[in-house]
């Protein structure tokens, strides 16, 4: 059955692709098309059409790195239904939705899209923090949280984030340093993430 279905390129083009997803693999993929061919009403056509939706109204925001949706705009950026005095900075959107869930922060976010690499060649242009820059300077912002992960790449992006708002006022904080070496804020727990924010230390103050 497996070969059979491999001999149509439709079938292995997308198990190409579903291989690439975090965590699976081509037995996985091979599983997953199988339940869709399976239930091609219940699921496999609903998918694709929220697919094509997500494809075409789906970005991420240019200012803030959060996802927007082209008919309702970006939430995270909304200062209008919102007042926050903070913004956390993250790599990721995936550490974003980890801080949500967690329920222990109020505030801002901004998603920077990766970390300063030479490995992989993430230029500080790739990053959003001009833009970063940009908004600490105004929305009545008074501290920045950096809360990138405790990896090399991660303290490298840090300190040069910290670096870019010298000028501004906003203090500048980071997460305690209670955070495991070399670990991701999408993989940390909820009560190692309160930690965290609890005993975030200066490493930027007003007087500064």
């Amino acid at each position: 059955m497996a070969n059979l279905m491999q001999n149509i390129s439709e079938i292995e083009e997308l198990i190409k692709l579903i291989s690439k997803l975090p965590g699976l693999g081509p037995k996985s993929a091979k599983r997953i098309i199988l339940k869709l061919i399976n239930s091609r009403d219940e699921l496999m056509k609903p998918m694709a059409n929220s697919l094509v939706e997500v494809y075409r109204n789906v970005s991420r925001c240019k200012s803030c790195g959060a996802l927007k949706s082209i008919s309702v705009g970006c939430n995270n950026c909304d200062t209008k239904n919102k007042q926050f005095n903070k913004i956390c900075v993250v790599e990721s959107i995936a550490d974003q939705w980890s801080i949500e869930n967690s329920n222990i922060y109020q505030g801002y976010f901004h998603i920077l899209g990766g970390t300063l690499s030479s490995s992989t060649n993430q230029r500080k242009e790739d990053l959003l923090i001009s833009s970063l820059v940009d908004r600490a300077k105004k929305d009545s912002i008074e501290e920045v949280i950096i809360a990138t992960s405790v990896t090399v790449e991660g303290q490298t992006t840090a300190h040069y984030i910290k670096d870019s708002l010298r000028d501004t006022n906003v203090k500048v904080s980071r997460l305690a340093q209670g955070l495991p070496v070399g670990g991701e804020i999408e993989s940390l727990d909820d009560g190692t993430l309160f930690s965290a924010f609890k005993n975030r230390r200066w490493v930027k103050n007003n007087s500064d």
